[in-house]
């Protein structure tokens, strides 16, 4: 893992983790305004633990890409109506007891914030703030690494699968032969047993007419020697 320093030198690996906000508050808890979704330089200021002048400096230093994650400066018009809003959420209009800025009012959102955490050099919270990102974002790439290896290797079970596949291949086709041998061989006994079966269909009507013929016999035997007995 990289030293928490390396965020301080590099944009892009700032970049990478900037979508982290959540850490902020896993650090400590962020008092956000009313709104819920910005802080002045002063609150900034109080969740370093440096002095408002510090946070200015480093805002100046790099206005672009604070600018580039949320942070904005509001003047005229849009600061009235920034605390007109502000006023009506904090104290139901009233207004008694949220401070407003004389001219201009510098707001940060969390991506903002975060930033700060990753530029600002002399703060226990903000070097906190880098190294819990870095043991997150080295959590995230072990985790990855490990999928990877689970995904390589049930490749390369695949791939023996594969080749088992290829080789029960002839054996199936063999089977498969066989299957169809008996097949014929089950047809050919099911039509000896059907002409088997009209074969002795057959007989049995032979025989219901000898049968017949018997019990005919006998009845012209019986009659034959009544009448013999009667003369």
């Amino acid at each position: 893992m990289p030293p928490e320093g390396a965020l301080l030198e590099s944009r892009t690996m700032r970049d990478s983790v900037m979508e982290r906000v959540e850490t902020l508050d896993k650090i400590k808890a962020l008092a956000m305004l009313p709104d819920g979704i910005h802080v002045r330089t002063e609150d900034v200021a109080r969740y370093f633990e440096v002095s408002t002048g510090v946070i200015r400096q480093l805002t100046a230093r790099h206005r672009a890409e604070l600018r580039e994650n949320g942070m904005q400066v509001l003047r005229g018009s849009d600061l009235r109506r920034f605390h007109s809003d502000m006023l009506s959420l904090w104290g139901g209009g009233k207004g008694e007891s949220y401070p407003q800025a004389a001219t201009q009012l510098t707001l940060y959102g969390r991506r903002a914030v975060l930033n700060i955490a990753m530029l600002l050099r002399d703060s226990d919270i903000a070097r906190r703030v880098r190294t819990y990102l870095l043991d997150a974002e080295e959590g995230r790439r072990e985790a990855y690494a490990s999928l990877d290896r689970r995904v390589t290797q049930i490749e390369s079970c695949l791939g023996g699968v594969g080749l088992a596949l290829q080789e029960l291949g002839p054996v199936l086709n063999r089977m498969s032969q066989r299957l169809d041998s008996l097949d014929r061989r089950l047809d050919a006994t099911n039509q000896v047993v059907a002409a088997l079966s009209n074969r002795l269909c057959d007989m049995s009507v032979r025989i219901d007419r000898v049968d017949a013929k018997v019990d005919d016999l006998a009845r012209q035997v019986r009659d034959l020697r009544r009448g013999r007995k009667h003369r």
